[in-house]
This record gives structure tokens, C-alpha cells and sequence, in this order.
């Protein structure tokens, strides 16, 4: 992946200065809801103006200017293996699915089921496999478990399916306190991991205006912990937030940097995201649209306003309204995902996978996802001018009349294309004789191979015999051979995971 070089402005200087304005002023006379007393006093330590009546917090510009200060301007998302180490805040662009969504279509039955704990095993293992996805977010909530072991099986299962960074995010403090524990014993103690993080976890404060105590417990835990965390505010234009988009980018704006404030507060110099999702209610169906090309819109402006303060920003992309892998989701994912990349955003999530809305997850969608990802890797590349590639030499070899096939050059260079996996690019004739395949069809075979491979599985044996004595609640994950891969291909439940 080369450096990214943002194409074009969301927003206009000026137009970005009045939302950065507006939203300051937001703060400053609105406030955030905190309903926790203890949370409150200890923003009152650090300077911050607060109405215990009201259980307000209002950020005054110099409080707010002097936490985000301390916010790191860039931090690694740590891989197990060290080979996928993800450097927010460089200038280049990320990649993640998302969800933990609780349906999956089965494409060969054509028909939704919940999701369950083998889905996550197989998300994790198609994003290992998938060379232009770089983080794995827990893609499915696990049906076949107890509520309270949700999370200790989702990272473990994570875990052992994929080296990539997980991230994912926590319905309590208890299970952030599950994960890290399992964290700890796969890294090999406190100190490994608070060395090379490879798990953060996603919060969400709560449109309009409010961080729940729940969620600052988690962020005060985890980053007490090294652990790194978002705050993805998720406000929906037309129902938790002015149906304009800039009234809408205006209160994201407010709550992303209150976030990103009070992790300070609560923890100086925590590694955090600016968190962006802002979405769209379509006024004629009364449904939340992700698809529309106004949240592609408002995640482009949003990667424009977290670089205001040099904060990396967990941006959104690849969403769709379509429930097939079919021509709307080819269009609508594309936009989205490329008009955020082009802004330059450090890491965008729900890329991958998602359909419906986010409500549903696809196998073949993943890996149809990820060939589109790889164009737009090969995009913000740009192209190289150099002495090599302007080619006078060859150009001078050649000559008029010849070809470049059998060039040095030429064989030097090969590896400069993309190449898809999926995509056709045969004649007409030849795509005939090969029965007429689409590109459908080319990914379930493709997602059948991934999975098909053996699993020795990426945590160590005495590792997950470790694991076992230590939490009762974790689930004995069967390992399959070959044929079993094949059968179970598509059969799988999803779960529930912040955005």
C-alpha cells in the first residue's frame, strides 16, 4: 500500500472552520450528559467546568484544547505477528470489516440465519487470508452462547482465527475485563500486552450528546491498560441529530471531540481514535439508511475535521442497502469506501462483508469486498514517475514498430498491475467455454478454499489448554476437515457489536 494523498476537500476551509466553530459552541452551552457523579468530579479535577445538577459536562475551549493535546496524533494497531502492524496517523489508509450484526445469508440456500460462534471463526479466517483487509472487527454476534461469555469467546475465537489487530467492542466492563485477561494470557502477560497492544475496543457515546457510564468505565479500564479505544459517535441525521448534514456533522464534531477529551482526562496520553458514523434516516421509509451517498458525505467531512486536531480517525465506508451481493451493493459500497479513502482517512471499518444496512453479513461479500478494497489501495498509490517508469531506455530499445512483451522492463514491472482474483478479464469466447461465470460464483469458490484450508488455529496449543482451565465459560471449538469446511460453508449466525 502506498501513501495516501487525499484527492479532493469534503468541505471547504471556511465551511470546516464554522463546523469546528459551531461545534465548540455546542459544548460550551449545551454540554455532555454524564449520569455519573464519580466521572463528573474527576472532569472537575482536570479543570472542566461542571453542572452536578444537571449532570453536565460543558467543555470550555481552553479545557478542551489542553486534553486533546495529549491525545498521541498517531499510534500502531498491533498484529500478533508483527507483519500487520497498522500505523495510524502515517498518511496511509486502512482497511476493517465491521458489524457484529446478527444475520448471515446463506448464499447457497438464499436465505438468512442468526449467526453463531463458528461465524466469527470464519470471518477471522477470511480476513487473514485477505491480503487488503487489515484489521479484523468481530463481524457477528454468536447466538449459541450466554450472555455472559459473549465476549470471552468472540475475542477468543478472533484470536485464534486470525494475527491481524482485533478490535471489537464491549457490551459492559465485565467483558472488557474478560478480554483483557484473555489478551494477557495470550500475549504472555500484563506487560506484553501493554507493550504491543493487539486487541482495542470500540465504545459509543449516545446520540445526541451523552457518554453513559458503562462506556466510561471500558474507556477508563482500557486505557488505563494500554489498551486502545474509539469513541464512534453514531448520530442519525433526521432523528438523534439536525436532518442537515452539517447540523449533523456539527453535533458528531461535538460529541468525537468530548470523546476524545474525556479519554485524555481519564487517562493522559491513552491511544484513541476519533470515532465517525454518522448515518442518514430516509424520511420515506422511516429506516436508518447507510447506503445513501450522504453518509459517504459526512465521512469524507468527518476525516476533514478530526485532522483539525492531528487526531486519527476511525472513519465509514462500504455500507449498503442491498440484501444480495448484486449491482447496488457493487455501487453504493464503491462510493463510499472510495470518497472517505480519498480524504485520507487513517482507518475506515465496516468495509467488508456488510449488507443490509449492517444488519446482515456475507461470506462472498467479504471477499468481494476486499478485491474492491485492493483498487482503491492500487488508487492511492498514485501513479510513480521516476527514471524507471517514464521508460525512455525501453521506449529507445523498442522503437517504432516493435513490442514491449519480452522486455526486461516489462517482466521488471509485472508486479506494478493489479491483478484481481475475481474479476473477468478473459474474451468473450473463453469466458463462454468456462460456462459463463459471474463473479458470484468466483467467490464462493474463492471463500470455499479459505476455509477449506487446515486450522492448527494462531494461538499456541498450551496456550488454549491454558485458556480453558483459566475461563470456564469458553467454548471447545471442533476443529474441521475438510469435507465438514465445505458442508458448513454459508451456515452461520451473527452478533451485536458497537459500530
Amino acid at each position: 500500500m502506498g501513501t495516501s494523498k487525499p484527492l479532493f476537500r469534503a468541505l471547504s476551509p471556511d465551511d470546516a472552520a464554522a463546523i469546528d466553530r459551531n461545534a465548540r459552541r455546542i459544548l460550551r452551552e449545551v454540554g455532555i450528559s454524564i449520569n455519573r457523579r464519580q466521572f463528573l468530579e474527576q472532569l472537575a479535577e482536570t479543570g472542566a467546568e461542571v453542572d452536578y445538577e444537571r449532570q453536565l459536562l460543558l467543555p470550555g475551549d481552553a479545557w478542551l484544547d489542553d486534553m486533546i493535546s495529549r491525545a498521541p496524533s498517531g499510534f500502531v494497531l498491533c498484529s500478533r505477528d508483527g507483519r500487520n502492524d497498522v500505523e495510524l496517523g502515517s498518511g496511509r489508509v486502512h482497511f476493517a470489516n465491521g458489524g457484529r450484526v446478527f444475520r448471515i445469508l446463506n448464499m447457497l440456500k438464499g436465505k438468512y440465519r442468526a449467526t453463531k460462534l463458528k461465524d466469527i471463526a470464519n470471518t477471522a479466517m477470511l480476513v487473514q487470508h485477505l491480503d487488503n483487509i487489515n484489521v479484523y472487527i468481530i463481524a457477528c454476534q454468536a447466538h449459541d452462547l450466554p450472555e455472559e461469555n459473549y465476549h470471552l469467546n468472540d475475542f477468543f475465537c478472533a484470536f485464534n482465527n486470525t494475527t491481524k489487530h482485533v478490535m471489537g467492542g464491549c457490551d459492559n466492563l465485565a467483558g472488557a475485563e474478560q478480554m483483557w485477561r484473555l489478551a494477557c494470557l495470550v500475549a504472555g502477560g500484563e506487560h506484553e500486552l501493554s507493550e504491543r497492544p493487539f486487541v482495542s475496543v470500540i465504545t459509543n457515546p449516545i446520540s445526541p450528546l451523552t457518554i453513559d457510564a458503562n462506556t466510561l468505565h471500558i474507556i477508563s479500564f482500557c486505557t488505563a491498560r494500554g489498551i486502545p479505544v474509539t469513541c464512534a459517535t453514531a448520530p442519525i441525521a433526521g432523528a438523534t441529530a439536525p436532518i442537515t448534514l452539517a447540523g449533523t456533522l456539527s453535533q458528531m464534531h461535538a460529541e468525537a471531540l468530548a470523546g476524545a477529551a474525556i479519554t485524555q482526562a481519564i487517562t493522559p496520553g491513552a491511544k484513541v481514535l476519533y470515532g465517525a458514523f454518522p448515518t442518514v434516516m430516509d424520511m420515506k421509509t422511516m429506516e436508518v439508511s447507510m447506503g445513501c451517498v450522504e453518509m459517504s458525505m459526512m465521512n469524507a467531512a468527518a476525516v476533514q475535521l478530526a485532522k483539525l486536531y492531528n487526531l486519527p480517525i476511525y472513519a465509514s465506508g462500504g455500507v449498503t442497502e442491498a440484501k444480495r451481493p448484486d449491482i447496488q451493493a457493487g455501487f453504493e459500497k464503491n462510493f463510499s469506501n472510495l470518497t472517505v479513502a480519498l480524504m485520507g482517512a487513517d482507518f475506515i471499518h465496516l468495509t467488508a462483508g456488510l449488507m443490509d444496512s449492517a444488519k446482515s453479513i456475507s461470506y462472498e461479500q467479504f471477499v468481494i469486498d476486499d478485491e474492491n478494497i485492493g483498487m482503491i489501495h492500487k488508487i492511492l498509490q498514485g501513479i510513480i514517475v521516476d527514471d524507471d517508469s517514464l521508460g525512455f531506455n525501453v521506449i529507445r530499445d523498442v522503437g517504432p514498430h516493435g513490442n514491449y512483451l519480452m522486455e526486461e522492463h516489462t517482466v521488471d514491472h509485472l508486479g506494478s498491475h493489479f491483478y484481481p482474483r475475481l474479476a473477468e478479464r478473459c474474451s468473450f469466447d473463453v469466458w463462454e467455454q468456462k460456462g459463463r461465470p459471474n463473479m458470484l460464483k468466483r467467490a464462493k469458490e474463492l471463500v470455499t478454499e479459505i476455509l477449506d484450508q487446515p486450522r492448527p488455529g494462531c494461538i499456541d496449543e498450551t496456550v488454549r489448554k491454558q485458556a480453558a482451565k483459566a475461563f470456564p465459560g469458553l467454548k471447545r471449538q471442533r476443529r474441521r476437515s475438510k469435507k465438514q469446511a465445505g458442508d458448513k460453508l454459508n451456515n452461520t449466525p451473527h452478533a451485536r457489536q458497537a459500530p
